[in-house]
Parts: structure tokens; C-alpha cells; sequence
């Protein structure tokens, strides 16, 4: 028996996509998961991502950690899952599915996704950082030089800290470019590494900007490429009308035998 599968990427975020509408995917077996997604031994991936079926949705997302455990919500992922699920004529320009945070819609122009990000409130201020959940917990904090930081040790070490360490969190770090701009990197908990780029994150980065004085939709780049977040802010610090936008692309698609 061989496993077929597609991937693709948003923003360098890359993702082992298999469709699984005859749920004929071992999903427990978490070794399978972990070696598909291993850069060395398997495909290689920072996630690997189920398109399923559901009654009262145009589908399903269930999206696994590169560690081989069930994931919470992946921005990037659902942006690639969305293009999936046009490529595979389950959608055409619009959809409504079911993702590990709740329902989504999405819509795609060309080589965009725009994809709608649930409400977001409770953003709690730890001294001159920042935590909140955008579907996947983020913590946030601002640098001066960020090309330079060592992402990997000091994501790490926050991640592994005595608050973070038994549930985990994504750190990201955060630098101002310009009066609407934001340069982002991630240390990503699951993958236990810096991606090149996490949706959830830069969503949450662009949500914070907005405290300190940044208006929607704010431009924000990572090191595999561009991404937008727009968004209303409510009383209290809530959030609604979460947007992120970016591309999505096909890789390349092939099989392996079990």
C-alpha cells in the first residue's frame, strides 16, 4: 500500500497534504506522521495536514504537528488546505469548513487565499511582551534587530519556561519596519524549531501591533515571504473580522509506500 500525497506552501510554511475524503489514512499512527514529515528520512514538513469530509461543511481540516501529535489551529496550513481544496474541485472561489479552533471562511483571488480568523480577546501583557490565542497560543515580543537574534535559543528557552513548558506555546519575535510594517519570525512548539513563516503567529504579531499604534490591515513580512492581516477592533481589546491573506502553492505531488 502506498500513501499519495501533495505538498504545498504559504509563505515557506510547508505542509504534507493527503486527501483522506475515504478515510483510508492511518491518523494514529503518530510514528507515520512524524516520519512523513522527517526532512531527512521522510517528504519533509512542518505539519501534516488531512482534507476530510464533513456533513455540514465543504470540509474538513485536521492538521497534525511535525512531532507527529494532533496540532490546534495552523493559519498557513488552512490557507494551503483551502488551495488544496480548490485544486481538488471540492470548493471553487469560496469556503466554509471545520478546522481544530472551529469553522472558517476562506475565499481565493488568484494566488491569494484570504482566510477569516476567528474573534481573538484576552491578550495579556507579561511585563513589556505580550500572549494571546489566535487558534494556537503566541507569545510576543518586539526587537530591535531581529536578523540577527538567535530565534531558535531564545524561542526556545521561552517556549521550555516554567509557565510554557508543560502545554507549550509558538514565540514569536517581533521588529517595526515602517508605520505600518512588521518583520516577523516564529519558533514554532511541535515543530520545536524557527519556520519560515506561521500564520496563527503573524496574525497574532499584527493583532499586538495594534496596541502599539499600528491601523489595519498591517504589512507583514517573514522570511518566506509576504503576508496581510486585517482586522476591527472592539471594546475591550477584542478583536473581530480577522482576516490573513497571503499565497498558497502547490510543490509537488508523489507517493510512499508503507
Amino acid at each position: 500500500m502506498a500513501i499519495n500525497f501533495y505538498k504545498y506552501q504559504g509563505t515557506g510554511n510547508d505542509f504534507v497534504m493527503v486527501d483522506n475524503r475515504k478515510l483510508t489514512f492511518p491518523a494514529e499512527d503518530e510514528a507515520l506522521v512524524k516520519h512523513l514529515c522527517d526532512r531527512r528520512m521522510g517528504v519533509g514538513a512542518d505539519g501534516l495536514i488531512l482534507l476530510q469530509d464533513h456533513p455540514d461543511y465543504d470540509f474538513q481540516m485536521v492538521y497534525y504537528n511535525a512531532d507527529g501529535r494532533l496540532g490546534s489551529m495552523c493559519g498557513n496550513g488552512a490557507r494551503c488546505t483551502v488551495r488544496f481544496a480548490r485544486n481538488l474541485g471540492v470548493i471553487e472561489d469560496v469556503a466554509h469548513f471545520l478546522a481544530a479552533d472551529g469553522e472558517h471562511q476562506a475565499s481565493v483571488e488568484r494566488e491569494l487565499i484570504n482566510l477569516k480568523m476567528n474573534d481573538v480577546a484576552g491578550v495579556e501583557r507579561i511585563g513589556e511582551d505580550f500572549y494571546l490565542n489566535t487558534g494556537s497560543p503566541h507569545y510576543v515580543r518586539f526587537v530591535d534587530d531581529l536578523e540577527n537574534l538567535d530565534v531558535y535559543t531564545e524561542g526556545k528557552a521561552i517556549r521550555y519556561n516554567d509557565r510554557f513548558q508543560e502545554v507549550g506555546t509558538n514565540v514569536n519575535f517581533v521588529q517595526r519596519l515602517s508605520e505600518n510594517e512588521i518583520f516577523v519570525r516564529t519558533y514554532e512548539r511541535g515543530v520545536e524549531d524557527e519556520t519560515l513563516s506561521c500564520g496563527t503567529g503573524v496574525t497574532a504579531c499584527a493583532l499586538v501591533a495594534n496596541f502599539l499604534g499600528f491601523q489595519s490591515p498591517v504589512e507583514v513580512k517573514t522570511l518566506g515571504g509576504n503576508l496581510e492581516v486585517a482586522f476591527e477592533r472592539e471594546a475591550a481589546g477584542t478583536f473581530s473580522d480577522i482576516y490573513l491573506t497571503g499565497p498558497a502553492k502547490q510543490v509537488f505531488t508523489g507517493s510512499v509506500p508503507l
